[in-house]
């Protein structure tokens, strides 16, 4: 009928055709759209596969807005639901609570989880990976202001050798006029004198979740669930150094790669260094 247009009047092909109008330019819009879905379903699966699939719709319309593409977010939801695009879901993590073994601090953070500033807010944690009958433990630090990992280390025990070479590391990256909240759970760790010792002779004031209470350290647990559901349940893992070499790589994407909505829809580093050039 297309074709034929060009030939006749409109009216009476409709006619001819048994055809509504508002049918007819509906059918000339939808396959006009089609190229462009197309292209645009294609460009979907792509930014997916770069990311592993650890995108969801709003991040790719942001990556999409980057690259120069503006799409409404829930065109890409529908889209990305046609072609059975999804994340998985979150499980629970490693608990270190043991009781009161030593001086618990108080809960300075307060649920307070913006910062104005990096290295105001820190907040830390220790997780869980079980490989067959092996274990493995990440206990990281995380910049409040940005998401950013600061420092992390990875061991097979749960010991506090872990804690104090993480924190170790995240101490020689501070400057002499930043002094951060350090904010964690009531782990047998955090309640050490040697580890509480560090924090003061390093102007760090310690803060503590109430017990048993774990939206008090929402950020730290946020981030485990991310790198749990976009990384370790994607993937079976034959051997603790599969899993040490995958969560080195995944951290590194996590800061200079993976973009926040609540960034601007940059990735941690790169928001870090747009405020350290303002």
């Amino acid at each position: 009928m297309t074709e034929l247009r060009h030939r006749g009047n409109l009216t009476s092909l409709l006619k001819l055709a048994g055809l509504a109008r508002s049918t007819y330019y509906y059918y000339v819009k939808t396959n006009a759209a089609e190229p462009t879905d197309k292209a645009l379903r294609n460009r979907i699966c792509k930014i997916f596969e770069q990311h592993k699939g650890r995108l969801g719709y709003r991040r790719i319309a942001l990556v999409l807005r980057h690259q120069g593409k503006v799409v409404n977010r829930k065109k890409v939801l529908r889209l990305m639901r046609e072609l059975n695009l999804k994340s998985l879901i979150r499980v629970k993590k490693y608990r270190s609570y043991r009781g009161e073994t030593g001086r618990i601090a108080p809960n300075v953070l307060n649920r307070s989880f913006k910062a104005d500033k990096p290295a105001a807010k820190w907040a830390t944690d220790v997780s869980e990976f079980k490989v067959g009958d092996k274990k493995l433990y990440l206990s990281p630090i995380i910049d409040l202001f940005n998401g950013e990992i600061i420092s992390y280390k990875m061991s097979e025990r749960p010991n506090f050798k872990l804690i104090w070479e993480m924190l170790t590391a995240a101490i020689t990256k501070l400057k002499p006029t930043q002094t951060p909240i350090l904010h964690s759970d009531q782990g047998w760790q955090y309640q050490m004198k040697q580890y509480q010792h560090y924090l003061q002779v390093n102007n760090i004031t310690q803060s503590m979740s109430r017990k048993g209470n774990v939206l008090d350290n929402a950020i730290i647990e946020n981030f485990f669930g991310t790198i749990k559901s976009e990384l370790f349940y994607l993937k079976k893992y034959q051997s603790i150094e599969e899993l040490k070499t995958d969560l080195k790589n995944y951290i590194r994407y996590y800061n200079r790669s993976r973009i926040r909505l609540n960034l601007n829809g940059m990735s941690p580093v790169k928001y870090r260094a747009q405020f350290q050039n303002t």
